[in-house]
């Protein structure tokens, strides 16, 4: 199975940087992983927030094809216990889907196309994350869940 993380905009906080850096190197060991970062849209401050996440949205759309699964990274998605986003990725490797896609959005959210494209919809927590930790924290709980998958020892219950 194949992993694609989009991401909107650069990582600027080189503590983030590191951390996605880490994690990306773990998880090489288990799956095909890319990490997608797409620049920030030009003129954002002339656009409208419907605008901007129409333009965001585009873009995302251009590097996915119709048999991906595409999962957002959204605050009212779905919530997992890290056992049981294990569980979810184990099944998807069980029912052959090739590629995954995971996408954090920008900071208003994704375009109404975008949410119609999407698989599902996933949540990290109930709190609000800036969108560029929630990139590590996620890289981190994906890299946890293939542990898991595998029986090593990195989650402890």
């Amino acid at each position: 199975m194949k992993i694609k993380f989009i991401c909107i905009g650069k990582t600027t906080k080189p503590f983030l940087e590191t951390g996605e850096g880490e994690y990306l190197s773990r998880l090489k060991h288990y799956c095909s992983i890319e990490r997608i970062e797409l620049p920030d849209i030009r003129n954002a401050k002339n656009l409208s927030r419907e605008q901007l996440k129409e333009a965001e949205g585009k873009e995302i759309l251009k590097r996915i094809l119709p048999s991906d699964q595409l999962v957002l990274l959204d605050e009212r998605g779905k919530e997992f216990s890290s056992v049981s986003f294990a569980s979810h990725l184990e099944q998807q490797m069980n029912q052959s889907v090739k590629t995954i896609v995971f996408v954090v959005g920008g900071a208003f959210g994704f375009s109404d196309e975008i949410y119609q494209r999407a698989n599902m919809k996933m949540s990290l927590s109930r709190m609000t994350y800036s969108h560029q930790m929630v990139r590590m924290i996620f890289l981190e709980q994906l890299y946890r869940a293939f542990t898991i998958i595998r029986g090593e020892g990195y989650h402890h219950e």
